[in-house]
């Protein structure tokens, strides 16, 4: 987290080199939509237009090309995997009663429940046809185990919600399960279209969970240091749903006991006064131990890329590690 540039700036830079690639990628997000069930298709199109970072395709992208991958396929992958993504945070809005994501109403909100975990269904199952097209074995292997992780990840996320006791352990359990295993995903699914061979798969592997725990723990941070018409998320989020992350898990381990009590109720009954909790967090240290535990992830990524070959793309994988805990949103 040295050295800072503005993330807008970065992440221009980062993605110059696949800029086509990345367009590429959005028609045919646009192309697979297709539904001639027009409320699938409005509900559909409102959500993937809503500005995400598409930080999985990204990689995706980048990795092929750092491998020296020089075909076409890695587009149609890269919607691919941005479809299940985006099943995903529709079924997770729905479990949490979101009603605010990417500076918009959720799906769940403005159509209702139903509407939106059928949508998400839709999208889930369109990417695992997209996937099947594909016709590349290790490809199906890297995304329908991811898929099944994700889910595993979501039930050890309800277990652990309203629980004060959650400590850093059982936090990487769920990230990594939530965030990493999709990062990683699409770096063995690069591994296999580029064809690279086994050590060079367990590299970029290595890389893409690293850079998945740190965006993570960046994420947990903006709950507390972020502004939510940047986030576009309400601030607080995550304690009013019990969810215990990495400023609260450190947070608690330094407070006072009155103030470990107050978080502690908070926690348990989703309520509580959220702004003297954040004010709790941000005069702890748990901002600073969040950071430098990111930072032990973002060692980790550049030590695993130093198995790739120097390249633009390469540099481009290392400056997306600064952008993930740079960024404001």
């Amino acid at each position: 987290m040295q050295n800072q540039q503005d993330p807008k700036a970065l992440i221009k830079k980062v993605l110059a080199p696949i800029a086509e690639d990345m367009a590429a990628v959005d028609a045919v997000i646009r192309s697979e939509l297709a539904s001639d069930v027009p409320r699938m298709k409005e509900i559909s199109e409102y959500i993937t237009s809503a500005g995400g970072k598409r930080m999985r395709p990204a990689l995706l992208m980048l990795i092929c090309r750092a491998l020296g991958y020089e075909g076409t396929l890695h587009q149609y992958l890269g919607a691919t995997i941005e479809l299940l993504h985006t099943a995903t945070l529709m079924h997770d809005d729905v479990v949490d009663e979101s009603d605010m994501r990417r500076g918009r109403p959720t799906a769940n909100s403005r159509w209702g429940n139903g509407a939106a975990v059928l949508v998400g269904d839709f999208l889930y199952t369109r990417s695992f046809q997209m996937m099947v097209k594909a016709g590349n074995l290790r490809v199906m292997e890297a995304l329908s185990d991811a898929a099944n992780r994700l889910s595993e990840g979501e039930v050890v996320q309800m277990v652990n919600a309203h629980d004060p006791s959650v400590d850093e352990t059982r936090y990487f359990r769920v990230i990594e399960r939530k965030t990493a295993c999709l990062f990683e995903a699409g770096a063995r699914m690069a591994a296999a279209i580029a064809d690279c061979g086994p050590e060079k798969e367990e590299a970029v592997a290595e890389y893409a969970l690293a850079l998945g725990n740190a965006f993570q723990i960046a994420d947990d941070v903006l709950d507390y240091r972020g502004n939510a018409v940047d986030t576009g998320k309400n601030l607080g989020a995550d304690l009013r749903e019990g969810k215990v992350t990495l400023p609260i898990i450190y947070a608690r381990e330094s407070c006072t006991p009155e103030e470990r009590a107050m978080i502690d109720e908070a926690i348990r009954l989703g309520d509580g006064d959220f702004p003297t909790i954040a004010a709790i967090v941000l005069k702890s240290d748990a901002l600073e131990k969040c950071r430098l535990r990111a930072e032990k992830e973002l060692d980790r990524g550049r030590a695993a890329l130093e198995n790739l070959a120097p390249s633009i793309f390469r540099d481009s994988l290392l400056e997306l590690l600064a952008f993930t805990v740079q960024r404001d949103r």
